[in-house]
């Protein structure tokens, strides 16, 4: 099923599941911009939308509601986007509207959200450059959940962490660096790695010995390949 039909089943679950002006907001507030995110950025990343929930009501410091474009919590973490253009939030703005808006994003931090603001130029013009930004960011805790639903040690744990965070091909003596393990527990475990599929040994024309492995990336896993 494409993105059309799949945005429009999600925004009706939430509205369904909304009264008064929480529900007001999204069928209100779920505008241009925040549909051009989901459909630039957000779905050719992830490919659906669990966990992320539009126009999403917190409260400020002063106790008065405020709707985040966007919240996506993936377990424990909690992200909050918001879809900014340069008129609405910087040239038609006042001084106190503009105070106001960077007091409730340091306010979102401190609640525990980690707050990210999308361009809405760079959606219009280069979403790709937005996607390239964002997944680094949210891979971690993709790749948490997809460890959650295999069985792995927690050292394997660590290792998958590293592959995701660099990107790039991992040598045992990496490990030995970053983890504090002796080289033989890091060949090891790359060994048992690769046999689960997670890496490809990479084998030196000189020695033709193993000396790398490559991470294998998943479209089922992190929905972004």
């Amino acid at each position: 099923m494409g993105f059309t039909e799949e945005h429009r089943k999600w925004v009706e679950d939430h509205i369904s599941r909304r009264t008064g002006e929480r529900r007001g907001r999204l069928e209100r507030g779920h505008g241009h911009g925040e549909q051009m995110f989901l459909e630039k950025v957000w779905w050719p990343m992830l490919g659906h939308f669990n966990d992320l929930h539009p126009e999403y009501e917190v409260l400020d410091w002063r106790s008065k509601p405020y709707f985040v474009d966007f919240v996506w919590k993936p377990g424990q973490v909690k992200f909050a986007f918001e879809v900014k253009g340069y008129g609405p939030h910087v040239q038609n703005t006042d001084r106190t509207r503009y105070k106001q808006e960077l007091n409730r994003e340091t306010y979102l931090q401190i609640a525990g959200y980690r707050v990210v603001a999308i361009p809405y130029d760079d959606l219009d013009a280069s979403p790709e450059l937005t996607i390239t930004l964002l997944r680094p960011l949210l891979m971690p805790y993709l790749a948490v959940k997809m460890e959650e639903q295999e069985e792995f040690s927690r050292l394997e744990r660590d290792i998958l962490r590293i592959a995701v965070r660099t990107n790039e091909c991992i040598r045992p003596v990496d490990l030995v660096r970053e983890l504090g393990i002796d080289l033989r527990t890091a060949r090891k475990y790359m060994k048992s790695l690769s046999e689960k599929g997670r890496f490809n040994p990479v084998v030196s024309q000189a020695s033709g010995r193993v000396c790398r492995y490559e991470y294998v990336h998943s479209f089922s896993d992190f929905h972004m390949w």
